[in-house]
């Protein structure tokens, strides 16, 4: 509450007197504004302006007193202002400028007005929004002399990317219209452009290795993991368009099967709990092999704090026997599928076959066995689902081979077909290179007469049925075979993560024309990956073993919504509030031990509009106490 000075002009004289006005102060969504309670006329009989001052001091702590019905222990002060400040007290009750009546918390509605508006999504934001703070990275931000307006836009995009991802200016559209990302961390809605995220994008990738470095200590502390077992595996993903621009974008054996765009390569390190210790990207044509190399140096940095390298397990693509030497001589242990089917093995004696279940409840049998000339531990695994998964493909393919063949031959009996010994041995070369598993199996027989081909046929050799076996390989010779089955099986969790990658937070395909904006991008969506990680992760320890793309789901029944009414004396009221979560999402909360609501609900009153005459700019208003 304050009083503020006007001016008026006397018809009589032309000449300007200064009158005087009650106000008070009241906040909107987007700015504060004043409010007129009362005219009080010239004040003459105050010519102080410290009088007036107390006089506006006086008159709040009247309407406290009325509002509270708590009487002041201290005596009012000058006679005049006490006469004064009942007198407008009084006129303030009659005029029912304020509402003071005692308990003035409770109000009369009209419930007609009643309105909900500004409705947005806040249960996914929010949730993203704690798991940044678990992960502490505005404060590593901080560390990296970014202001403040750009850590916050930064935390809205990483959170954006998790919550829905799309391209920049999609995003920067579903900030405006739909979500409540920018109340949370406090950037202003209006400045989000599709450029803004484009620009926090790149700056976010200029601080990459440090980031993550900071990341991957942040959770081996915040949920005390040691990193004794992490996975290495590659995954690629294909760009939209011929990408002139980009170095990185070129062709090669898409795991999408799209081998009519250019790929980049994603190499990521995870530990067993999925969380990310190191990722690198790759030109799209370089093979999995030739990528270890280039990530052991960093991966033997950023996994020496248990002074021991952890165990290292490979996919089979990875696991060469250059790369296997190089693990070695950097004193890492390994896991590993072999690369070969190491026919020439014994069975070890000193140890019994095992039989165990899988998380399908499948049954797999474990037995030791010795390769020659080899110092490593070999495990072979027989599992009957995969028997029988190979035996029907490999019957499948038979059976198109066969066919294939039986065209060619159906040709050579044709007058018109295909007989001359060049063009039949092109036709069953391009059989071959169709089914490159299956022609080694056959033995073909043809018959010559002046250089063609009379007649064809073929006969399916006697090989052994390995069908549904294979080999692990590793360094770790004192573990026993459930164990070493357990270390192996572990790889499971990468492939978990490239799914939520490319599945839940849509990291394919990609749109971006230059080689900064298309790292950017993966960049952004690693960062999303380890806020997503950190939540599931807590969440699956609490027994919760939703997908992300489900959590989402739940978390956005929760809803940021502005609610407007009037009350009696025509002001209206304005309560920005979250909605209260549902079972669900208490649970999942609750599981998270997370905050149910970003805040308290804030209220506003604005008063009824009114007409304010033009005041001199030369005369400053007297502040309330």
């Amino acid at each position: 509450m304050f009083i503020k000075p006007f001016s008026k002009n006397k018809k009589s004289t032309g000449d300007q007197t200064l009158f005087y006005r009650l106000c008070e102060s009241y906040r909107t969504e987007t700015s504060v504004r004043h409010h007129t309670i009362l005219y009080l006329g010239s004040l003459e009989e105050l010519p102080g302006i410290e009088q007036k001052k107390n006089l506006c001091y006086r008159l709040e702590e009247l309407v406290k007193e009325s509002r509270t019905g708590k009487q002041n222990l201290f005596p009012p002060g000058e006679s005049i202002i006490e006469e004064l400040a009942q007198k407008f007290l009084l006129e303030i009750k009659n005029k029912n400028r304020l509402d003071i009546s005692p308990n003035s918390k409770y109000q009369k509605i009209n419930t007609d007005t009643i309105e909900n508006k500004n409705i947005r999504e806040v249960g996914t934001e929010w949730l993203c929004m704690q798991a940044l703070e678990q992960l502490n990275v505005k404060y590593f931000l901080q560390t990296q002399g970014w202001a403040e307006e750009q850590i916050q836009l930064a935390l809205t995009h990483i959170i954006s990317r998790a919550t829905y991802p799309a391209s920049e200016l999609r995003t920067s559209s579903w900030i405006q219209d739909n979500s409540a990302v920018c109340e949370l961390t406090g950037y202003p809605v209006e400045k989000i452009t599709k450029d803004k995220l484009y620009g926090i994008s790149n700056k976010l990738f200029d601080v990459k290795d440090d980031l993550e470095k900071h990341l991957s200590n942040q959770t081996n502390e915040l949920f005390d993991l040691e990193d004794k077992i992490i996975l290495y595996d590659l995954t690629n993903t294909y760009f939209e368009g011929s990408m002139p621009n980009n170095k990185k974008a070129k062709f090669g054996r898409s795991k999408e099967k799209r081998s009519d765009a250019k790929l980049i390569v994603l190499a990521v390190v995870v530990n067993v709990e999925g969380f990310l210790k190191y990722s690198q990207l790759f030109e799209g044509n370089i093979t999995d092999s030739k990528t270890l190399i280039t990530i052991i140096e960093e991966l033997a940095e950023r996994t020496s704090s248990l002074k021991r390298n952890p165990v290292i397990v490979l996919d089979a693509g990875i696991a060469t026997e250059d790369n296997l030497t190089l693990l070695k001589q950097k004193g890492f242990n390994y896991m590993c599928v072999s690369r070969s089917s190491k026919k020439a093995y014994t069975i070890d004696t000193q140890s019994n076959p095992v039989e165990i279940k899988d998380k399908k409840n499948q049954s797999l049998i474990l037995q030791k066995i010795i390769v020659a000339d080899s110092s490593d531990t070999y495990l072979r695994v027989h599992s009957k689902a995969k028997a029988m998964k190979e035996g029907a493909m490999q019957s499948r393919f038979s059976q198109k081979f066969e066919d294939g063949l039986l065209k060619i031959k159906t040709s050579l009996s044709k007058k018109s077909g295909i007989k001359t010994q060049a063009k039949v041995w092109e036709r069953i070369g391009r059989l071959k290179a169709t089914y490159p598993s299956i022609h080694s199996k056959y033995d073909l027989k043809l018959k010559v007469e002046k250089e063609k081909i009379i007649a064809l046929e073929w006969e399916k050799k006697k090989i052994a049925n390995n069908d549904g076996y294979y080999l692990l390989r590793t360094t770790l010779s004192g573990k026993d075979e459930q164990t070493q089955w357990q270390i192996y099986n572990t790889i499971r969790e990468i492939e978990a993560t490239f799914r939520v990658l490319k599945t839940d937070l849509d990291l394919r395909p990609i749109f971006h024309k230059t080689e900064k904006a298309s790292m950017a991008h993966l960049h952004l969506g690693l960062l999303a990956y380890w806020v997503v990680n950190t939540i599931r992760h807590q969440l699956k320890q609490k027994g919760i073993k939703n997908e992300w793309r489900d959590i989402t789901r739940i978390m956005n029944t929760q809803k940021m919504v502005t609610t407007t009414m009037k009350n009696e004396y025509e002001q209206e009221i304005v309560i920005r509030q979250c909605s209260e979560p549902d079972t669900e999402v208490s649970q999942i909360y609750k599981a998270l031990k997370y905050k149910p609501k970003p805040f308290s609900r804030k209220k506003f009153v604005v008063p009824p509009e009114e007409i304010v005459k033009p005041e001199m700019q030369q005369y400053a208003g007297i502040p309330s106490g």
